[in-house]
This record gives structure tokens, sequence and C-alpha cells, in this order.
């Protein structure tokens, strides 16, 4: 759709009306009165006005879905391209360590017979038994922020327990108001 420009008839004079020549101006033209008229809403124009109002709060919540979303997926396609660059050019004694972690976690699968717990604590465990074997530094780092998130954990468990448990103290009375019978005493 364009935009319409409508002219308004002119009152000033009549076409049948002639100018002098001194009337005429060679370098100005006569402005033209002119005004703009909105055109009618049609029905295609009405529809996707509709449609882009009612997707509006969806797209703006995809829209913060994707902000959040984007850097975390981003750090684990850089850390995807980190872990290819390494195996690219391994240490000597990396291939028998994960050998030797990997058979650890096949052992606990073989071990764990019967519960699902066991199929979730054996591998885990004896992966991670291996794991710091080779790797003492890194397993005491790992374990002692793992204490202390699992101690603050704790900690949080039994806030909330001790509130849920725990009545609500009673405001004090004050010594202004008197109890009835106290009254009836004096």
């Amino acid at each position: 759709m364009g935009v319409v420009f409508a002219a308004t008839p002119s009152e000033e004079k009549s076409p049948s009306c002639h100018l002098g020549l001194d009337e005429l101006s060679l370098y100005t033209t006569p402005q033209p009165k002119m005004h703009y008229v909105e055109p009618p809403v049609g029905h295609l124009e009405h529809g996707v006005t509709t449609a882009r109002h009612a997707s509006q709060p969806y797209l703006t919540w995809a829209q913060g879905g994707y902000g959040r979303l984007k850097p975390k997926v981003d750090s684990a396609v850089q850390m995807g391209k980190d872990g290819y660059v390494y195996l690219q050019n391994p240490p000597p004694e990396f291939y028998p360590r994960a050998g030797v972690i990997g058979f650890a976690g096949i052992l606990g699968l073989f071990l764990a017979r019967g519960s699902r717990w066991k199929k979730l604590v054996y591998p885990s465990g004896l992966m991670a038994v291996g794991a710091s074997v080779y790797y003492p530094q890194q397993a005491s780092e790992i374990a002692k922020a793992t204490g202390d998130a699992i101690y603050d954990w704790a900690l949080q468990a039994y806030v909330s327990m001790e509130q849920l448990v725990k009545p609500a103290p009673k405001p004090p009375k004050d010594k202004a108001e008197k109890s009835p019978k106290e009254e009836t005493k004096a």
C-alpha cells in the first residue's frame, strides 16, 4: 500500500479567470493544497496485527531463553574444541590412564547387579577412585569443593527444618492491658 495524497479544491481563483503577465512568477510554482489520507485497514493488515500481538509474549520468552542459553552452548562448544585439540597431541601417559579409569567403570557395572542404586554408585565410585589414583591433586580439590557444598546444603536443610518444627514466638502482653480476672480483684 502506498501513500495517498488528495488535492483540495482551491477557493482563491477559478480556472476561468486569467492571470496577467505581472502576476505570473517564472521561478516559483504555486503550492498545491494536499493532505494525507489514511488508507483503510484491510483484512490482511488486521490479521497480521492480531498475530503479532498474540505472539509477542512467546517471542519475548524465547528471546530471553536464547539469551540465557547461548553463553552456555558457546562454552560447551569451546570445551569440545579444547578437548579435540588436547586429544590431537595428548601427554604420553594419557591413554593408559583413561583405559584404567574406563575399565574401573565397566567393572563397577559388572559388580552392580541388582538395584538401580548400585548401578549408579558402583561405576561412578570406582571411576572416581581410579581417577584419584592418577590425579590426586585434582581429586583433593574436587573433594574439598564437594564437601563444602554438601555442608552448606545440610546447614540450609537444618535451618529450614528448624523453622518448620519450632513454633512461632508469641508476642509479649503489655502491662497496661490487664486480664478480666485482675480487674475484678482490684
